[in-house]
Parts: structure tokens; C-alpha cells; sequence
């Protein structure tokens, strides 16, 4: 194909991406990340802390893009925003609706479809939404879709960082051309150091260096055993996952948008859990599901990524921190928990509640 023909290709490739419900859309070759050595360094100083399927195998495989899809030469990099206006809450603004990686999938898939009914044949492809062995923020700088801000997000500057990450990775022979971006080579962030600063757990080594082992979202999602009592009170409200370092960011309190996707629309559990005595109701509610109840309250949600003990492990933290007199009762219930990890959590929560540790502010 000549290079008319790839510009043509990809222009119209990218007018069907916005048209399945993508907010940006870039394409770039495959090869070594460019943050491959800013990755091991992160793996060898532990900061992946349980999360094992980044290290070994996954580690390798993560070295270089062409590997994970053998024969992929080259990647559409997608970005669709979940809702930066909603308000704050103790559970992140993209766990909120149902879960995203299905829908993304679907609609990944969709444009594979449209790529070889334009082009009359049979594409070699395969989609990525959060579930690969990929190093997809690194993928999607190198697609032109934003940079790396302090606090390790990918920031675009027209509609900040609130968005989705998915992408197609196509195998591209001489019979199909598709003209690549540029990377995104600047870096906008200037001297602020706002999200560093706001980081509930100071969690940030550096600018763009996270210890994930005292990030809440690990701490909340990631992590299968107890939570630190060093990073119990700095949790406050969050029973799953953080948004704060994206809050504070000012391209997202300038340029990100409302939600418009329904399907990440929050679910009637969380509209009223923005409030101190929301987010105490929401943490007793989980306190008191039985696995039955934790099936159903999170069918189809990302937030099954942490089984309904972890959950109840969260809640108890939070109830220790922002919690009353009237929520003694369920905590005391948790003491008898099948599970030793919320057990404990219960108890380090009455003590919170009943003596004269300072009660944290919950997110608002």
C-alpha cells in the first residue's frame, strides 16, 4: 500500500474508532518500551510489592511489545474517559459502573472487524484492555496520546487523565498500510507537584516512581494479606481503590469531562456514599453481605477483583477512621469473621472508634 493509501487507511481507522464511542485513538509500531529500563528498576526495588504477574515471565514479556501477540507488528492505542467530574467517593470513579474491560473488548473487537471488512481479508489481531501483559501507558505515549505525569498516570492535554486504556494489535504486511504517530515527547507537568503532595500515603518515591506497596488502590485491590497499621489511618474513607493524585491534577480539574458512558454510570450502591455517612452506610452494607449477596451487589463489576473478605478487610479500616459508636455493632460481629485478616481489621477498628485516636476525614 503506498503511503498515500496508509495515511488514507489510518484516517478513516481512526473516524471509526471515535465512532464506536472512542475518545482517542493512535497508532504506533511495536518494539522495547521506551520506560524499559524505568521498569526494572521499579520490579528490582520491590515497589510491584504481591502483584508477581508483573515480575518473571510477565517481566519479559512486558521487555517488548512484539511479544505477547506473536506476529503483531503494529498497535491502535485507544483511550475512553470514565467520568473525572463525578464526585469523590470511597470507592475510585472507575470501579463505580460495570466493569470496563468487557465493553472495551467488545469494542476493540468491533474495529478489528471494520479494519478487514475495509480491507477484504483476514487481519491477524488480537485486543488488550488492562489484562495482557502489556506495558500499555508506555504503548499509548508512544501512540501520541499523552505523557507520563508525577504521579506515573498517562495525561493527554485535552481531556486530562480520567480514561481507559485499550488497544488492537495488528499484524501489518506490505498489503496493509498504516501510518504511525509521532510520540508524545513532551512533558507538561512543569514544576507542580500537586499530586505528589496530596498522595494520602505519600506513596511517590519520586516524580513518576510509585511504591505501589503503600498506594491505596493496592492496598485496597491488589494486596491479599493485612494492611499495614502504618497505612490504616491514612486511608480514611477508601474501601476501593484512590483518585486523589488524578483530583488534584490541574489538566483534570481543567479539561476532564462528565461522565457520558452509561454503562460506567455509578451503580445505585454508591450514589450516596460521597458523604461521611454515606461512606459509613456503604462500608456496614459490606460488612454484612454474605457471598451470595457480594455475587450479586458486584455482577459484571471490576470491583470482584477483590474477593468480599478484602472488602470487609477495607471496610473495617474505614469504619476504624471514620467510623461512630453506632457502628460498634457490626464491627463486633466481624470478630467471629472465618477470616483471620478481618478479624483483625475489626478489632484495630473498635480500638480506633473507642479510644482516643483522631478520626480521619473521609473523601468528599
Amino acid at each position: 500500500m503506498s503511503d498515500d493509501g496508509a495515511v488514507d487507511l489510518s484516517r478513516r481507522l481512526k473516524a471509526q474508532a471515535f465512532g464506536l464511542g472512542f475518545d482517542l485513538v493512535g497508532i504506533t509500531s511495536l518494539g522495547p518500551p521506551a520506560s524499559r529500563a524505568r521498569f526494572d528498576a521499579w520490579l528490582e526495588a520491590g515497589y510491584q510489592g504481591e502483584m508477581g504477574y508483573l515480575a518473571g515471565e510477565g517481566a519479559e514479556l512486558r521487555r517488548d511489545s512484539r511479544r505477547p501477540h506473536a506476529g503483531a507488528t503494529h498497535a491502535i492505542v485507544l483511550a475512553t474517559q470514565y467520568g473525572g467530574r463525578e464526585p469523590s467517593g470511597p470507592v475510585a470513579r472507575y470501579a463505580r459502573g460495570d466493569d470496563y474491560h468487557e465493553l472495551l473488548r467488545e469494542r476493540t473487537r468491533a474495529l478489528h472487524h471494520w479494519l478487514e471488512a475495509v480491507l477484504d481479508r483476514s487481519i491477524h489481531a488480537r485486543p488488550y484492555v488492562d489484562s495482557g501483559p502489556v506495558l500499555e501507558r508506555d504503548l499509548a505515549q508512544r501512540a501520541g496520546l499523552g505523557w507520563f505525569g508525577k504521579n506515573t498516570m498517562l495525561i493527554n492535554p485535552t481531556i486530562g487523565s480520567f480514561f481507559f486504556l485499550s488497544s488492537l494489535f495488528v499484524e501489518v504486511d506490505a498489503g496493509v498500510g498504516l501510518a504511525v504517530d509521532d510520540p508524545f515527547e513532551a512533558d507538561r507537568c512543569g514544576s507542580c507537584t500537586r499530586c505528589l503532595d496530596a498522595c494520602p500515603t505519600q506513596a511517590f518515591v519520586e516524580p513518576r516512581v510509585l511504591d505501589a506497596t503503600k498506594c491505596i488502590s493496592y492496598l485496597t485491590i491488589e494486596l491479599r494479606g493485612a494492611i499495614p497499621e502504618g497505612l490504616r489511618e491514612q486511608m480514611g474513607g477508601m474501601i476501593y481503590g484512590c483518585d486523589v493524585c488524578q483530583e488534584v491534577c490541574p489538566w483534570n480539574v481543567r479539561f476532564t469531562t462528565a461522565m457520558r458512558e452509561p454503562a460506567f454510570a455509578a451503580r445505585d450502591l454508591f450514589l450516596e456514599a460521597g458523604s461521611r455517612d454515606g461512606t459509613r452506610a456503604l462500608a456496614r452494607k459490606i460488612l454484612m453481605m454474605a457471598p451470595a449477596d457480594y455475587a450479586s451487589a458486584f455482577k459484571g463489576s471490576a470491583i470482584k477483583r477483590a474477593k468480599l473478605w478484602m472488602l470487609q478487610r477495607n471496610a473495617c479500616v474505614v469504619l476504624g477512621n471514620v467510623g461512630t459508636t453506632a457502628d460498634l455493632v457490626v464491627l463486633e460481629a466481624m470478630l467471629l469473621h472465618e477470616h483471620a485478616v478481618v478479624r483483625a481489621h475489626a478489632a484495630w477498628a473498635l480500638d480506633g472508634i473507642t479510644s482516643s485516636r483522631p478520626i480521619a476525614e473521609t473523601a468528599e
